[in-house]
């Protein structure tokens, strides 16, 4: 033991440590926690673990003397560049989306007071109504590959035209709305369903799409449970039930910045609680 500590402090003595070495010592280790925040409980975890094993694997074959074991992880190793961008190239697209994006954007952004009463005041009545909805709004990632699958429209975003496209008559119902700012930009939208394993067997395919779609980028959804009329608010991959009108209207102010604090018109809350689809 006395050997160990003594080549410990040899050891220190003889290297120079500066400022430099612990901001580069630092720097790391934010990286590395970053990177396991991203993929803590999702499928990249499980395939980050995977990966591991293989390169845990390499070593013991070298240090147990597997020769052929040895040489075919060698001459694999041409290949992991490739098979790192395909395995993980939606979650280096995540990743590298989340390393650019700018919150001063988002803050510039022309998401206002009056489309977010909007939407609350027209996902409450969905609620009551019990018409199932999901709304996506855009935020620093775009969505355009996502806009261009469904139906643009491009078109003011109201209260009125919210409920027209989710009315179960409507052709444009089964889908996701998606929000640019203060206009509708497409409806009957089709997003990517999460494969999280750990998410609960009661949630049904909206619910999954919006996980899906907030998993992948930035944006924030609104889904309407059409069985319960519980209203869900997702972001990041993470999901709040049991939303009232007041919850989600700060929530929505909470994340698309602070162009959007202005005071709700209850008196216009009030006059549309009757409307007409």
């Amino acid at each position: 033991m006395s050997e160990l500590v003594g080549y410990l402090e040899a050891f220190l003595r003889a290297t120079e440590f500066s400022w430099v070495d612990a901001v580069d010592i630092f720097l790391v280790s934010f990286l590395i926690y970053k990177l396991l925040e991203l993929i803590r409980g999702s499928r990249p975890f499980q395939m980050v673990v995977g990966t591991l094993m293989v390169v845990m694997l390499f070593f013991v074959s070298r240090w147990a003397r597997l020769e052929t074991v040895d040489w075919l992880l060698r001459n694999s190793l041409a290949y992991v560049g490739f098979a790192i961008i395909v395995l993980y190239q939606a979650e280096l697209r995540k990743a590298l989306a989340h390393l650019g994006k700018a919150p001063l954007f988002r803050f510039l952004g022309p998401h206002t007071s009056e489309t977010i009463d909007e939407i609350v005041f027209a996902t409450t009545t969905l609620a009551r109504r019990r018409t199932g909805a999901i709304i996506v709004i855009e935020r620093d990632i775009g969505l355009r590959s996502y806009i261009e699958g469904g139906i643009i429209l491009d078109a003011i975003l109201t209260y009125d035209l919210l409920l027209s496209i989710f009315n179960p008559r409507a052709p444009l119902h089964d889908g996701a709305v998606i929000v640019q700012g203060n206009r509708v930009a497409a409806a009957a939208c089709f997003l990517p369903l999460s494969i999280n394993p750990q998410l609960s067997k009661e949630l049904g395919t909206r619910h999954r799409a919006a996980i899906g779609i907030t998993e992948d980028t930035d944006a924030v959804a609104i889904v309407v449970s059409e069985e319960t009329g519980i209203i869900s608010y997702l972001e990041d991959g993470d999901i709040l039930r049991g939303m009232d009108g007041d919850t989600l209207r700060a929530k929505l102010r909470q994340a698309l910045g602070p162009s959007a604090a202005a005071p709700a018109k209850e008196p216009e809350a009030s006059a549309r609680e009757g409307s007409p689809i």
